[in-house]
């Protein structure tokens, strides 16, 4: 069994080629909701949403986000209506919406909402709220604090950043299955997700980070960063506003007191070098996912040192995850079609 925490784009990249390799009821999924917001008064799930359409195959990969092939109508007649439209969100994406917002409504948590949403679209991964509570990220700027969306969406993250924090996180509980997926996986996986906004969230919810320094699998994050920039977004920006240096040593530090493997970019091999004169054990491989071949390669790369115990060595994990020995129950895995 394996349990990712994931969120953001890089985080969706990740399941999509997790998907490829691995037997969706395997998977368990802890998704970020500090991006969660209310839009025309229907509640928006941004990062649960779009690992259920990378599951049910209804992802746009030419956005990165929201349904393929879908209209703009409502938007279209909404601005017209005088509403603000700085969020796109489709008409299929709308369906969605109005589904679990009338399911919370009729008093159905967060997490039997999603359950129900997944069932309809033929999910067979787990796809777990992080917490059924409500936790914002808040961002705090020299014009105020924002919401992640309107810094990340309406303001496309231009504003300078202060600080970063989780309004609601310390009355949180974990949604029901988070604790248990954590530590009785074989591997948790944090996916190339933004460090702070991202993975942040879950990681300030009471108990879930106690339960990742108690996991019985291997704990591995893949780094979103390369050199001394994110691959995508602000990350770098948020990073340092926390204190954190833009860099694989800066993700390393953000999950120091659980982390046992860190999967980094071939191009940070100096830096991950030093990395290893301490205790964790970090791995180099290709990070970027351009390709579903990408996406499966880097999937399978993660999976053969996180649960097969393969060496750090590069040339024996990478040539292992192509298809070399490993013990059966990995392989069996790791080698699906």
């Amino acid at each position: 069994m394996i349990c990712v925490l994931t969120g953001g784009t890089g985080g969706a990249k990740f399941v999509d080629g997790l998907r490829q390799v691995t037997p969706p009821e395997e998977i368990t999924l802890i998704v970020n909701t500090g991006d969660d917001l209310l839009w025309w008064g229907l509640y928006v799930s941004p990062d649960i949403d779009s690992i259920t359409y990378v599951l049910s195959g209804m992802l746009s990969r030419e956005r990165g986000w929201g349904v393929k092939g879908d209209t703009f109508l409502c938007l279209q007649a909404m601005g017209q209506l005088g509403e603000p439209t700085w969020f796109h969100t489709g008409d299929r994406d709308l369906a969605v919406h109005l589904l679990r917002s009338r399911l919370l409504a009729e008093g159905k948590t967060l997490s039997e909402a999603t359950s129900t949403i997944c069932d309809k679209l033929g999910v067979k991964a787990r796809i777990l709220p992080m917490s059924n509570s409500r936790v914002e990220t808040r961002v705090d700027t020299p014009s105020g604090e924002l919401s992640f969306e309107e810094y990340f969406v309406q303001r496309w993250y231009q504003d300078p950043v202060n600080s970063v924090r989780f309004a609601g996180a310390s009355d949180a509980e974990p949604a029901p299955g988070v604790i248990e997926a954590i530590l009785t996986a074989d591997a948790v996986l944090l996916a190339p997700s933004n460090p702070i906004t991202s993975i942040g969230p879950i990681l300030a919810v009471p108990g879930i980070r106690e339960a990742l320094t108690g996991a019985r699998g291997k704990v591995a994050a893949i780094s979103p960063i390369i050199g001394s920039a994110p691959v995508a977004g602000p990350a770098g920006i948020l990073m340092n506003a926390q204190g954190l240096p833009c860099s694989i040593s800066g993700v390393a530090k953000a999950y120091e007191d659980f982390l046992d493997i860190l999967i980094c970019d071939t191009r940070d091999a100096v830096t991950a070098e030093s990395l290893r004169r301490g205790s964790l054990q970090v791995h180099c491989t290709q990070t970027i996912m351009r390709t579903a071949d990408d996406k499966a390669a880097l999937a399978r790369t993660v999976l053969a040192v996180a649960i097969s115990g393969l060496s750090s060595d590069n040339t024996n994990a990478d040539e292992s995850a192509q298809g070399g020995s490993r013990p059966s129950a990995a392989s069996a895995i790791i080698e699906r079609p």
